[in-house]
């Protein structure tokens, strides 16, 4: 069964805090309990054999997202959405009546290896983009803000409570110091994300929903794509990495109520699109693949169904209530 349960739900140990402190060292392997093997199992029924592999990386064997994680091809996925990044980490472009949108922007290392080159490869012109929105505040998110703020005068949303983690950075763990080494390059203090409250760019509107746990601030969003021409309601979960050694019994509540307020949100939206800007979970790989050999008429894999969303959503939930018992010692 799995273990590491310092990082069950991490999808990225590393961007937890990126910066900040280094990751808690995995805890010994330890059989699961008969109450945590029965959420288990609660888990793969909420999933479903579409979400198996969703459930065992939450559940049983998360693995941490790393600069090393193979290049996507930059790809347009959508009629109105371009996805640029990493099998580990991702950003996605929006184009817009008056420009581009961006959700986050990668690691600031990432600027001209990957994000820059993927706006070139798709034809993007990255001088276009005037609002870009950060899902949380962590480095491999908001890497890439100061130099599209200073090459092309775009806007950087984030909520205020994640503007100031970044700008105060936590002390490290037992009250030591930060983490030595290069202070992340922070971009300038702009624009606020506040729950329900759109941020628009032209004819495009992104809704976001307040998702705390991995960061005070972390934000998901729902807004609309197309496809061939078909709208469509998709939603990202900007707050989906968490690293339960590192925050309290408290903090590993609140994420679990954050999920349900997500599900509610997404589901009065009749969201039927899963987009991660960490797509561990659901690797992105295969659908890129099979996107680029879809035929006339195949439906677009990205393209959920509204039921198979709340599945996916369900199972966050499910393999948190795993994480909060393996917690308690049950």
């Amino acid at each position: 069964m799995i273990r590491n349960a310092i990082l069950v739900l991490s999808l990225c140990a590393n961007a937890a805090e990126p910066v900040y402190s280094q990751p808690a060292p995995a805890a010994p392997d330890k059989p699961d309990s008969e109450a945590v093997r029965a959420l288990i199992e609660k888990a793969k029924k909420a999933g479903g054999p579409m979400w198996a592999g969703e459930e065992h990386f939450f559940c049983e064997a998360p693995r941490p997202n790393s600069p090393s994680d193979p290049p996507i091809e930059p790809t347009k996925i959508f009629d109105n959405v371009y996805v640029i990044g990493n099998q580990g980490t991702a950003a996605y472009v929006i184009s817009t009546s008056d420009g581009l949108m961006m959700i986050d922007s990668l690691s600031a290392d990432q600027t001209e290896t990957q994000l820059l080159p993927g706006f070139q490869k798709l034809g993007l012109d990255p001088t276009k983009v005037k609002v870009i929105v950060v899902g949380h505040g962590h480095a491999d998110h908001f890497g890439g803000t100061r130099y599209f703020q200073e090459h092309y005068g775009s806007k950087v949303y984030i909520a205020a409570v994640d503007w100031d983690l970044m700008e105060h950075p936590p002390v490290g763990r037992g009250g030591g110091a930060p983490k030595k080494g290069p202070a992340p390059v922070l971009p300038k203090h702009d624009q606020l994300i506040v729950e329900g409250q759109p941020i628009t760019l032209g004819d495009f509107k992104i809704t976001p929903v307040a998702v705390p746990g991995h960061t005070p601030g972390s934000m998901g969003f729902i807004f609309p794509v197309k496809d061939n021409g078909k709208t469509y309601m998709a939603a990202m979960y900007g707050g989906t990495i968490l690293t339960p050694g590192i925050v309290s019994d408290e903090g590993l509540q609140t994420y679990l109520k954050s999920v349900a307020h997500f599900k509610e949100q997404t589901k009065k939206a009749k969201v039927a699109v899963e987009l991660q800007n960490h797509p561990l979970m659901d690797p992105i790989q295969p659908k890129l693949d099979r996107l680029k050999d879809r035929k006339k008429g195949e439906p677009n894999p990205f393209v959920l169904g509204q039921a198979d969303y709340q599945k996916f959503v369900d199972v966050m939930s499910a393999c948190t209530e795993v994480n909060i018992a393996r917690r308690k010692g049950l």
